[in-house]
């Protein structure tokens, strides 16, 4: 979160989005353009299609906490947006969900110095599955909140939350107010990251992290009280929820899980944890961390080796090879289908989509619908890129 926190990750947002295609008048002195090259910069990249049986319905959410002041902007209250994917019957829906708007991909290439190199028009038309209005498949599913890494969208969890709705979840992807770079609300206002100079220093995760555990918990109360705010919530078991999130996302998983007892699984993908551990603890409930390539013992992973022995229950440490920070979120797929290689995460998007969907899938197959998930038992000669550690 600090200034040279920033500048890395918008070095490595570069390296996965800057596509040839979609340089500006400052490399004009390259090679002339393939049709190729401009019918993605035309279309768009596309995310992979998801696995599971049931295709994916979308509908965004706009929920307004008036018991809370917002911590960033310190004053009306605390606002999220939210995006609700979920079994849908095939062939339903008005038209297909949008990525984001133009006006957001802007600011938030703007936000990592890209907004003159990479077109954001073409950034926001990225084209995922899931369709607005679809019919919902009948029946009562676990819920999973997805949480995204800071001064990013939820948007970059797309990919992730269209599969866990094709195999049978409701998943809930959040925007928290003022903690990206743009996320667009009702009346056209487009709230930017004031939290990203407040939550610099010392403390600075943790006020964070503490802020998107409650955002979690008034988002449970508004979707499984009495008078629900969306009209799919009968969907959602409320016995079966779970929470994951990517960077300060995942951090915040586990923050949550300590104040909500309804929580009943974490995912922490490559997010350095808050400090001190909960002093309550999480109560024995599955936490699963799964990592870059990096994120290994003695590596860049922060303080997980330091907090690892305070999970007292059913726990997993695993990291991708080949991966890099950004592995969990849709960057690999889009970093590929635009030709630009990363250096620092050689192993092909559709392969890291494919392992982080398998992986995350099978932890909440396993502790949200009691589903045996031999693969979370120990190394695969499938999955040779998957790394089990036991510090």
């Amino acid at each position: 979160m600090n200034t040279t926190r920033r500048t890395a990750a918008a070095a490595a947002l570069l390296a996965l989005l800057l596509p040839a295609p979609l340089l500006a008048a400052s490399t004009a002195s390259a090679a002339p353009t393939s049709t190729a090259s401009v019918d993605a910069r035309t279309a768009g990249p596309e995310l992979p299609a998801p696995t599971g049986r049931s295709a994916v319905g979308s509908e965004d959410l706009h929920l307004v906490d008036r018991s809370r002041t917002d911590p960033w902007s310190h004053e009306g209250p605390r606002e999220l947006m939210v995006t609700l994917r979920y079994p849908a019957q095939r062939g339903t829906g008005r038209a297909p969900a949008p990525y984001m708007s133009t006006e957001e991909a802007r600011l938030i290439l703007a936000d990592k110095g890209l907004d003159k190199i990479v077109d954001p028009a073409a950034f926001a038309a990225t084209r995922a599955h899931a369709r607005v209005g679809a019919r919902p498949v009948d029946g009562r599913y676990p819920l999973v909140v997805l949480s995204p890494g800071f001064t990013v969208p939820r948007a970059t969890l797309t990919s992730l939350a269209e599969e866990l709705a094709s195999r049978g979840y409701v998943v809930a992807s959040v925007d928290h107010a003022y903690e990206s770079a743009a996320t667009a609300f009702p009346g056209g206002r487009i709230l930017t990251c004031l939290a990203c100079d407040q939550a610099e220093g010392p403390g600075g995760r943790e006020a964070v992290t503490d802020t998107r555990a409650k955002d979690v918990s008034f988002l449970l109360d508004r979707l499984t009280g009495r008078h629900p705010a969306w009209r799919h919530a009968g969907l959602i078991d409320p016995g079966r929820i779970a929470m994951g999130g990517h960077s300060i996302g995942g951090a915040a998983a586990l923050t949550a899980m300590a104040a909500d007892p309804r929580i009943k699984a974490g995912l922490n993908m490559d997010g350095g944890l808050p400090e001190p551990y909960p002093a309550a603890g999480i109560g024995g409930r599955p936490f699963m961390l799964l990592g870059s390539a990096a994120s290994v013992p003695g590596g860049q992973s922060g303080n997980w080796s330091k907090l690892w022995p305070d999970f007292d229950g059913w726990k997993r440490w695993i990291t991708l090879d080949g991966t890099d920070h950004f592995g969990p979120t849709d960057y690999p797929a889009l970093r590929d289908q635009l030709g630009v290689p990363h250096p620092d995460a050689p192993l092909p998007g559709p392969r890291v989509l494919e392992l982080t969907r398998t992986y995350v899938c099978a932890f909440f197959d396993r502790h949200l619908k009691g589903k045996p998930a031999p693969l979370l038992d120990g190394p695969s000669a499938d999955a040779p890129e998957v790394r089990f550690h036991h510090p």
